[in-house]
C-alpha cells in the first residue's frame, strides 16, 4: 500500500509542477464548448432539441478526462526513455502495486481536470437538474478516468517509444470522442455509426453523466454504469499483465 501511495503522490506533484499544461490543457475543452457551444447552439434549438450547451457540457466534461486520462497512462514511454521506469521497477514491491499505483495516480490528474472543465461548464451557463445527483455524476467521472487511464498504461506497455503516439492518437482516441455523442445526439444515427457508438467506451461514460446532470440519456444511466464498471475491470487486469511484462 505504501508504493501505491506514493506513486500516486508523484503523479499529483508531477502535475502540480506543470501549470503551464494544466492551462494548455484547458484550452480545447474551451474551444469546444464556447465556439460549438455558441455556435451551433441556435440551430440546435431550432431542431427541437432544447439548449445546447446543457447538451454539450456533459460530453467537453468527458472529452477532457478522456484526453487527460490516456495521456497519464502513455507517460510511461517518457518514463521509460529518460530512464525513471527502470528506477521504478528496480524497486523490491510486485509490479502489480506500481502498475495500480501509476493508474490511481493518472486518474485523479484526469478527475482533478474534469472538475476544473465542470467549473468553466457553469460559468458558460450549465446547470445540473438536480444537485442531489452529484454524487453518481463524480462516480461516472471517476470510471472515465479510471478506464482510460488504464487503458493508456495497457498500450504505452507495448509501445517501445514515441513514433506509435501518433497512430495512438488518429487510430483509437480521436474516433473515441467523436463517435461517443459527445457533440450530438446518439438517436437517429445510420446504422454503421450507431453500432460503433454502442461498442464505444466513452460513449457509456457521457450519456451516464448526461443522465444524471441533464437528466437527458439514451443508454440509461443503470446500463452505463455497469457497462463503465465491468470495462474498467476488464481493462485494469489487461493493462496490469502487460505492464508486468514489460522489458527494459
Amino acid at each position: 500500500m505504501t508504493a501505491i501511495y506514493m506513486l500516486w503522490l508523484r503523479q499529483l506533484k508531477r502535475y502540480f509542477r506543470s501549470r503551464s499544461r494544466i492551462v494548455a490543457s484547458l484550452g480545447q475543452p474551451l474551444l469546444f464548448l464556447l465556439a460549438l457551444g455558441f455556435g451551433f447552439g441556435p440551430i440546435f434549438r431550432r431542431a427541437g432539441q432544447g439548449n445546447y450547451i446543457q447538451f454539450l457540457a456533459p460530453g467537453v466534461i468527458g472529452m477532457t478526462i478522456l484526453f487527460t486520462a490516456i495521456f497519464s497512462g502513455i507517460e510511461l514511454i517518457w518514463d521509460r526513455q529518460f530512464g525513471f521506469l527502470k528506477e521504478t521497477l528496480v524497486a523490491p514491491v510486485p509490479r502489480i502495486l506500481i502498475m495500480i499505483g501509476r493508474t490511481l495516480g493518472g486518474a485523479t490528474v484526469a478527475l482533478l481536470q474534469g472538475f476544473i472543465v465542470v467549473i468553466i461548464c457553469f460559468v458558460a451557463g450549465f446547470r445540473v437538474h438536480t444537485f442531489s445527483a452529484i454524487p453518481l455524476a463524480l462516480l461516472f467521472m471517476a470510471l472515465i478516468a479510471l478506464l482510460f487511464t488504464a487503458l493508456g498504461t495497457a498500450i504505452a506497455s507495448v509501445l517501445q517509444d514515441f513514433q506509435g503516439f501518433q497512430l495512438v492518437m488518429n487510430f483509437l482516441v480521436m474516433p473515441i470522442f467523436f463517435l461517443s455523442g459527445a457533440l450530438f445526439p446518439l438517436a437517429g444515427l445510420p446504422v454503421v455509426l450507431s453500432v460503433l457508438a454502442t461498442i464505444d467506451p466513452l460513449s457509456y461514460g457521457v450519456d451516464g453523466l448526461r443522465a444524471v446532470l441533464s437528466s437527458q440519456a439514451h443508454f440509461g444511466a443503470t446500463v452505463d454504469l455497469i457497462v463503465l464498471g465491468a470495462l474498467s475491470s476488464i481493462v485494469l487486469v489487461i493493462g496490469a499483465r502487460l505492464f508486468s511484462r514489460i522489458q527494459l
